[in-house]
């Protein structure tokens, strides 16, 4: 199967796309087409660290929408700061 490179949204260069979308519907679709493999790699570790360390609970639907908000800010596809992490200090019980 040949290589396919798309221009990468987030990282903003031609790279190596994914082989398929990441998941059903027109978002999955919308990455696809505009994320490369290496910034969703850097997502998928991201958001394990967001997750984690902000004590996320994905069947809360309002965790899953800080999540999706995240993904999307991370991305470029929404204006938004992402979550710091790797900080002792901060998180949920603040």
């Amino acid at each position: 199967m040949e290589e396919r490179i798309i221009t990468c949204k987030k990282l903003g260069k031609d790279l190596k796309g994914l082989d398929k979308p990441p998941f059903p519907g027109p978002l999955g679709k919308r990455i696809y087409d505009e994320i490369s493999e290496e910034a969703w790699v850097q997502w998928k570790e991201l958001q394990i660290k967001i997750i984690n360390e902000y004590r996320l609970n994905l069947a809360d639907k309002k965790d899953y929408e800080v999540l999706l908000n995240q993904m999307l800010s991370f991305l470029g596809f929404q204006n938004g700061e992402v979550k710091e992490v790797e900080n002792a200090d901060r998180g949920r019980g603040e």
